[in-house]
Protein backbone atom coordinates (compact mmCIF):
# COMPACT_ATOMS: atom_id res chain seq x y z
CA UNK A 1 0.00 0.00 0.00
CA UNK A 2 1.46 3.35 -1.00
CA UNK A 3 1.56 6.45 1.15
CA UNK A 4 -0.83 8.24 -1.19
CA UNK A 5 -3.44 5.51 -0.73
CA UNK A 6 -3.31 6.00 3.06
CA UNK A 7 -4.57 9.54 2.66
CA UNK A 8 -7.61 8.30 0.76
CA UNK A 9 -9.92 7.66 3.84
CA UNK A 10 -10.76 11.31 4.32
CA UNK A 11 -11.99 11.47 0.74
CA UNK A 12 -14.39 8.51 1.03
CA UNK A 13 -18.05 9.44 0.76
CA UNK A 14 -20.67 8.05 3.12
CA UNK A 15 -21.98 5.84 0.33
CA UNK A 16 -18.50 4.41 -0.31
CA UNK A 17 -18.01 3.66 3.41
CA UNK A 18 -21.39 1.92 3.47
CA UNK A 19 -20.52 -0.20 0.43
CA UNK A 20 -17.24 -1.21 2.03
CA UNK A 21 -19.05 -2.23 5.21
CA UNK A 22 -21.76 -4.21 3.39
CA UNK A 23 -19.34 -6.09 1.12
CA UNK A 24 -16.97 -6.79 4.00
CA UNK A 25 -19.76 -7.86 6.34
CA UNK A 26 -21.34 -10.22 3.81
CA UNK A 27 -17.88 -11.41 2.66
CA UNK A 28 -18.87 -11.03 -0.96
CA UNK A 29 -15.58 -9.23 -1.57
CA UNK A 30 -12.30 -9.96 0.23
CA UNK A 31 -10.89 -7.34 2.57
CA UNK A 32 -7.67 -6.98 0.62
CA UNK A 33 -9.67 -6.53 -2.59
CA UNK A 34 -11.83 -3.81 -0.99
CA UNK A 35 -8.71 -2.03 0.26
CA UNK A 36 -7.23 -2.03 -3.20
CA UNK A 37 -10.47 -1.08 -4.93
CA UNK A 38 -11.00 2.00 -2.75
CA UNK A 39 -7.27 2.69 -2.23
CA UNK A 40 -7.49 2.48 1.56
CA UNK A 41 -5.79 0.44 4.25
CA UNK A 42 -7.14 -2.91 5.41
CA UNK A 43 -7.50 -1.41 8.90
CA UNK A 44 -10.02 1.12 7.58
CA UNK A 45 -11.98 -1.65 5.88
CA UNK A 46 -12.12 -3.55 9.16
CA UNK A 47 -13.28 -0.39 10.96
CA UNK A 48 -16.22 0.01 8.54
CA UNK A 49 -17.13 -3.66 9.03
CA UNK A 50 -17.00 -3.27 12.82
CA UNK A 51 -19.22 -0.16 12.65
CA UNK A 52 -21.80 -2.11 10.64
CA UNK A 53 -21.61 -4.97 13.14
CA UNK A 54 -22.16 -2.57 16.05
CA UNK A 55 -25.11 -0.88 14.34
CA UNK A 56 -26.80 -4.21 13.65
CA UNK A 57 -26.14 -5.48 17.17
CA UNK A 58 -27.67 -2.34 18.63
CA UNK A 59 -30.73 -2.50 16.38
CA UNK A 60 -31.49 -6.15 17.06
CA UNK A 61 -30.26 -6.34 20.63
CA UNK A 62 -32.58 -8.19 23.05
CA UNK A 63 -30.93 -6.68 26.13
CA UNK A 64 -33.28 -4.82 28.45
CA UNK A 65 -33.18 -1.06 28.15
CA UNK A 66 -33.37 1.20 31.17
CA UNK A 67 -36.63 2.95 30.27
CA UNK A 68 -36.21 5.52 33.01
CA UNK A 69 -33.00 6.83 31.42
CA UNK A 70 -33.89 6.26 27.78
CA UNK A 71 -34.27 9.42 25.71
CA UNK A 72 -37.73 9.17 24.15
CA UNK A 73 -37.57 12.25 21.92
CA UNK A 74 -35.93 15.66 21.65
CA UNK A 75 -37.99 18.85 21.71
CA UNK A 76 -37.05 22.17 20.09
CA UNK A 77 -37.62 24.39 23.12
CA UNK A 78 -38.50 27.88 21.92
CA UNK A 79 -40.16 30.85 23.60
CA UNK A 80 -43.42 29.99 21.85
CA UNK A 81 -43.21 26.40 23.09
CA UNK A 82 -42.72 27.61 26.67
CA UNK A 83 -45.79 29.85 26.33
CA UNK A 84 -47.81 26.86 25.12
CA UNK A 85 -46.65 24.86 28.15
CA UNK A 86 -47.74 27.61 30.55
CA UNK A 87 -51.15 27.92 28.89
CA UNK A 88 -51.62 24.14 28.89
CA UNK A 89 -50.78 23.91 32.59
CA UNK A 90 -53.64 26.25 33.51
CA UNK A 91 -56.19 25.24 30.87
CA UNK A 92 -55.66 21.46 30.96
CA UNK A 93 -54.00 20.73 34.31
CA UNK A 94 -55.94 23.52 36.11
CA UNK A 95 -52.74 24.81 37.69
CA UNK A 96 -52.64 28.19 39.41
CA UNK A 97 -50.41 30.99 38.14
CA UNK A 98 -48.09 30.46 41.09
CA UNK A 99 -48.09 26.70 40.42
CA UNK A 100 -47.09 27.33 36.80
CA UNK A 101 -44.28 29.61 37.97
CA UNK A 102 -42.96 26.92 40.32
CA UNK A 103 -43.21 24.22 37.64
CA UNK A 104 -41.26 26.28 35.12
CA UNK A 105 -38.51 26.95 37.65
CA UNK A 106 -38.28 23.49 39.24
CA UNK A 107 -38.77 21.30 36.16
CA UNK A 108 -37.52 23.37 33.22
CA UNK A 109 -35.14 25.72 35.01
CA UNK A 110 -36.88 28.78 33.55
CA UNK A 111 -37.63 31.68 35.89
CA UNK A 112 -41.15 33.01 35.26
CA UNK A 113 -43.11 35.17 37.71
CA UNK A 114 -46.85 34.63 38.40
CA UNK A 115 -47.53 38.10 36.96
CA UNK A 116 -45.85 37.06 33.71
CA UNK A 117 -48.10 34.00 33.56
CA UNK A 118 -51.10 36.26 34.19
CA UNK A 119 -50.10 38.65 31.39
CA UNK A 120 -49.61 35.71 29.03
CA UNK A 121 -53.16 34.56 29.70
CA UNK A 122 -54.56 38.04 29.13
CA UNK A 123 -52.79 38.14 25.79
CA UNK A 124 -54.03 34.63 24.88
CA UNK A 125 -57.60 35.59 25.82
CA UNK A 126 -57.42 38.61 23.52
CA UNK A 127 -56.16 36.42 20.69
CA UNK A 128 -58.91 33.88 21.34
CA UNK A 129 -61.54 36.63 21.33
CA UNK A 130 -60.34 37.83 17.92
CA UNK A 131 -60.46 34.29 16.54
CA UNK A 132 -63.89 33.55 18.03
CA UNK A 133 -65.26 36.84 16.72
CA UNK A 134 -64.26 35.96 13.15
CA UNK A 135 -65.93 32.54 13.00
CA UNK A 136 -69.00 32.13 10.77
CA UNK A 137 -71.88 30.84 12.93
CA UNK A 138 -74.45 30.53 10.16
CA UNK A 139 -74.10 26.73 10.15
CA UNK A 140 -75.54 26.38 13.66
CA UNK A 141 -79.17 25.25 13.53
CA UNK A 142 -79.86 24.46 17.20
CA UNK A 143 -78.37 26.41 20.10
CA UNK A 144 -78.20 25.38 23.74
CA UNK A 145 -78.34 28.32 26.16
CA UNK A 146 -77.77 28.30 29.89
CA UNK A 147 -76.25 30.21 32.79
CA UNK A 148 -73.18 29.00 34.70
CA UNK A 149 -71.89 30.55 37.89
CA UNK A 150 -68.41 31.48 39.04
CA UNK A 151 -69.16 31.94 42.71
CA UNK A 152 -72.15 34.27 42.64
CA UNK A 153 -71.37 35.82 39.24
CA UNK A 154 -73.28 34.48 36.21
CA UNK A 155 -71.62 33.34 33.01
CA UNK A 156 -73.84 33.33 29.93
CA UNK A 157 -73.20 30.26 27.78
CA UNK A 158 -74.23 29.09 24.31
CA UNK A 159 -73.28 25.81 22.61
CA UNK A 160 -73.97 24.29 19.18
CA UNK A 161 -75.92 21.08 19.75
CA UNK A 162 -74.19 19.22 16.89
CA UNK A 163 -70.52 20.17 17.18
CA UNK A 164 -70.61 21.24 20.87
CA UNK A 165 -68.75 24.39 19.79
CA UNK A 166 -69.10 27.02 22.52
CA UNK A 167 -69.98 30.26 20.76
CA UNK A 168 -70.83 32.17 23.95
CA UNK A 169 -69.07 32.17 27.29
CA UNK A 170 -69.39 35.62 28.80
CA UNK A 171 -69.01 36.53 32.49
CA UNK A 172 -71.50 39.27 33.40
CA UNK A 173 -72.68 41.17 36.45
CA UNK A 174 -76.32 40.51 35.50
CA UNK A 175 -78.31 37.85 33.68
CA UNK A 176 -81.39 39.87 32.81
CA UNK A 177 -83.11 40.09 29.44
CA UNK A 178 -81.17 43.12 28.21
CA UNK A 179 -77.81 41.47 28.95
CA UNK A 180 -78.79 38.28 27.14
CA UNK A 181 -80.22 40.27 24.22
CA UNK A 182 -76.99 42.24 23.79
CA UNK A 183 -74.93 39.07 23.42
CA UNK A 184 -77.41 37.37 21.11
CA UNK A 185 -77.55 40.42 18.83
CA UNK A 186 -73.74 40.51 18.71
CA UNK A 187 -73.71 36.82 17.73
CA UNK A 188 -76.26 37.57 15.00
CA UNK A 189 -73.59 39.71 13.34
CA UNK A 190 -71.50 36.53 12.98
CA UNK A 191 -74.39 34.78 11.24
CA UNK A 192 -75.95 33.01 14.22
CA UNK A 193 -79.62 32.45 13.37
CA UNK A 194 -80.64 29.04 14.75
CA UNK A 195 -83.88 27.33 13.81
CA UNK A 196 -84.63 27.09 17.53
CA UNK A 197 -82.89 27.07 20.89
CA UNK A 198 -83.13 24.84 23.96
CA UNK A 199 -82.93 26.32 27.44
CA UNK A 200 -84.32 26.10 30.94
CA UNK A 201 -87.08 28.35 32.25
CA UNK A 202 -84.71 31.20 33.19
CA UNK A 203 -86.67 34.44 32.93
CA UNK A 204 -83.78 36.63 31.81
CA UNK A 205 -82.55 34.11 29.27
CA UNK A 206 -85.95 33.73 27.62
CA UNK A 207 -86.70 37.46 27.77
CA UNK A 208 -83.39 38.23 26.08
CA UNK A 209 -84.10 35.80 23.25
CA UNK A 210 -87.55 37.32 22.80
CA UNK A 211 -85.92 40.73 22.39
CA UNK A 212 -83.12 39.62 20.05
CA UNK A 213 -84.83 36.82 18.12
CA UNK A 214 -88.60 37.26 18.54
CA UNK A 215 -89.46 34.65 15.88
CA UNK A 216 -87.02 31.95 17.06
CA UNK A 217 -88.67 29.25 19.23
CA UNK A 218 -87.09 28.42 22.59
CA UNK A 219 -87.83 24.84 23.64
CA UNK A 220 -87.46 23.69 27.22
CA UNK A 221 -84.66 21.33 28.15
CA UNK A 222 -85.32 17.98 29.86
CA UNK A 223 -82.45 18.07 32.36
CA UNK A 224 -84.05 20.39 34.89
CA UNK A 225 -87.48 18.77 34.92
CA UNK A 226 -85.94 15.29 35.27
CA UNK A 227 -83.68 16.41 38.09
CA UNK A 228 -86.49 18.25 39.87
CA UNK A 229 -88.90 15.33 39.54
CA UNK A 230 -86.31 12.89 40.94
CA UNK A 231 -85.52 15.27 43.80
CA UNK A 232 -89.22 15.64 44.64
CA UNK A 233 -89.72 11.86 44.63
CA UNK A 234 -86.66 11.41 46.86
CA UNK A 235 -87.86 14.04 49.36
CA UNK A 236 -91.31 12.51 49.72
CA UNK A 237 -89.81 9.04 49.89
CA UNK A 238 -87.79 10.16 52.92
CA UNK A 239 -90.83 11.83 54.46
CA UNK A 240 -92.86 8.63 54.12
CA UNK A 241 -90.01 6.56 55.52
CA UNK A 242 -89.70 8.92 58.48
CA UNK A 243 -93.43 8.69 59.29
CA UNK A 244 -93.33 4.89 59.15
CA UNK A 245 -90.20 4.79 61.31
CA UNK A 246 -91.76 7.03 63.98
CA UNK A 247 -94.95 4.96 64.04
CA UNK A 248 -93.00 1.70 64.38
CA UNK A 249 -90.88 3.13 67.22
CA UNK A 250 -93.97 4.17 69.15
CA UNK A 251 -95.64 0.80 68.60
CA UNK A 252 -92.49 -0.89 69.90
CA UNK A 253 -92.72 1.21 73.06
CA UNK A 254 -96.34 0.13 73.52
CA UNK A 255 -95.29 -3.50 73.19
CA UNK A 256 -92.59 -3.11 75.85
CA UNK A 257 -93.84 -4.75 79.10
CA UNK A 258 -91.68 -2.42 81.19
CA UNK A 259 -93.15 0.75 79.70
CA UNK A 260 -94.28 3.60 81.93
CA UNK A 261 -97.89 4.68 82.25
CA UNK A 262 -98.05 6.95 79.21
CA UNK A 263 -100.06 4.68 76.97
CA UNK A 264 -102.73 7.22 76.12
CA UNK A 265 -100.26 9.76 74.74
CA UNK A 266 -98.43 7.12 72.72
CA UNK A 267 -101.66 5.65 71.39
CA UNK A 268 -102.80 9.11 70.32
CA UNK A 269 -99.48 9.77 68.58
CA UNK A 270 -99.62 6.43 66.78
CA UNK A 271 -103.13 7.23 65.59
CA UNK A 272 -101.98 10.56 64.17
CA UNK A 273 -99.01 8.92 62.44
CA UNK A 274 -101.21 6.22 60.92
CA UNK A 275 -103.52 8.88 59.51
CA UNK A 276 -100.51 10.73 58.13
CA UNK A 277 -99.02 7.53 56.73
CA UNK A 278 -102.29 6.78 54.95
CA UNK A 279 -101.77 9.71 52.57
CA UNK A 280 -98.00 10.33 52.73
CA UNK A 281 -97.00 6.84 51.63
CA UNK A 282 -99.29 6.75 48.54
CA UNK A 283 -98.18 10.27 47.60
CA UNK A 284 -94.52 9.22 47.74
CA UNK A 285 -95.27 6.17 45.58
CA UNK A 286 -97.20 8.26 43.05
CA UNK A 287 -94.45 10.86 42.73
CA UNK A 288 -91.83 8.15 42.27
CA UNK A 289 -93.97 6.54 39.53
CA UNK A 290 -94.52 9.86 37.74
CA UNK A 291 -90.78 10.61 37.85
CA UNK A 292 -90.02 7.16 36.42
CA UNK A 293 -92.48 7.69 33.57
CA UNK A 294 -90.83 10.97 32.61
CA UNK A 295 -87.33 9.64 31.99
CA UNK A 296 -87.61 6.24 30.24
CA UNK A 297 -91.02 6.64 28.59
CA UNK A 298 -91.67 10.30 27.79
CA UNK A 299 -88.42 12.27 27.58
CA UNK A 300 -85.99 9.56 26.44
CA UNK A 301 -84.49 9.49 22.93
CA UNK A 302 -86.08 6.14 22.15
CA UNK A 303 -89.63 5.23 23.05
CA UNK A 304 -93.24 5.95 22.06
CA UNK A 305 -94.21 8.17 19.13
CA UNK A 306 -94.81 11.90 19.56
CA UNK A 307 -98.58 11.66 20.04
CA UNK A 308 -98.31 9.03 22.76
CA UNK A 309 -95.54 10.98 24.49
CA UNK A 310 -97.70 14.12 24.50
CA UNK A 311 -100.65 12.23 25.98
CA UNK A 312 -98.46 10.73 28.70
CA UNK A 313 -96.86 14.10 29.40
CA UNK A 314 -100.22 15.82 29.76
CA UNK A 315 -101.32 13.00 32.05
CA UNK A 316 -98.26 13.53 34.31
CA UNK A 317 -98.92 17.28 34.47
CA UNK A 318 -102.56 16.67 35.42
CA UNK A 319 -101.59 14.12 38.09
CA UNK A 320 -99.20 16.68 39.58
CA UNK A 321 -101.97 19.29 39.59
CA UNK A 322 -104.29 16.96 41.50
CA UNK A 323 -101.64 16.49 44.22
CA UNK A 324 -100.39 20.08 44.28
CA UNK A 325 -102.35 21.12 47.40
CA UNK A 326 -100.46 18.54 49.46
CA UNK A 327 -97.14 20.31 48.78
CA UNK A 328 -97.79 23.59 46.90
CA UNK A 329 -94.21 24.86 46.97
CA UNK A 330 -92.48 21.75 45.58
CA UNK A 331 -95.17 19.93 43.58
CA UNK A 332 -96.55 23.24 42.33
CA UNK A 333 -93.13 24.39 41.15
CA UNK A 334 -92.58 21.13 39.26
CA UNK A 335 -96.02 21.32 37.65
CA UNK A 336 -95.42 24.91 36.48
CA UNK A 337 -92.03 23.92 35.08
CA UNK A 338 -93.57 20.96 33.27
CA UNK A 339 -96.43 23.06 31.96
CA UNK A 340 -94.16 25.76 30.53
Amino acid sequence: MTKSSCSRPNLLSAEERKNIAINGLTKTVKVITLAGQYKVSRQLVYRQINKAHAALDKEFSTAEVDDANKVIFMLPVTGQWLNQVMLALTQIARASFRGVSEFMDDVLGVSVSPSTVHNLHRWAAQQAACINGSIDLSGIHVGLHDELFQGSEPILAGVDVVSTYCYLLAPEAHRDGDTWATHLLDLSKQGLAPDYTIADAGAGLRAGQQIAWPTTPCHGDVFHILRQSKTLATIWGRIAKGVISKREDLEARLANPRRRCEDSAIVAAVKVLRCEEAWVHPLADDLRTLAQWLEPDILSLAGPDTIERQLLYDFVVEELRQRELKDPSRIGQLRVLAKT
